[in-house]
C-alpha cells in the first residue's frame, strides 16, 4: 500500500535553505518512504509521542503514520545536532 506525503508547512520553509547535494538525498529517502515503509520498530523514537525517524547522511526526517488516512505526515527535517529539539 502506497503512503501518501504531506509535509508541515515549516518543514516547506526549512527545505530551501538546505545545500542543494544534500536536499536529492533527503526527497530521495522522502520518496522511498512513501513507497515502502520502514518497520516502526526501527523508526519509532523513544517516548510517549507519535514520532519516528529515518537518516539521511547528517540530516534526520522526523515523521508521523497516520495509518487511518494512509499518510506520512513529515513534521521536521534538519541537522542531526538541533533536529530534536523543539518537536512539536
Amino acid at each position: 500500500m502506497k503512503y501518501s506525503i504531506e509535509f508541515r508547512p515549516a518543514v516547506l520553509k526549512s527545505l530551501k535553505r538546505f545545500p542543494k547535494k544534500d536536499l536529492v538525498r533527503i526527497k530521495k529517502k522522502i520518496e522511498e518512504l512513501s513507497s515502502e515503509l520502514p518497520s516502526p520498530n526501527t523508526t519509532k523514537m523513544k517516548g510517549n509521542n507519535p514520532f519516528h525517524r529515518i537518516r539521511s547522511g547528517n540530516y534526520r526526517i522526523i515523521f508521523e503514520i497516520h495509518d487511518d488516512r494512509v499518510i506520512i505526515l513529515i513534521v521536521k527535517v534538519g541537522h542531526r545536532k538541533d533536529v530534536y529539539k523543539q518537536l512539536p
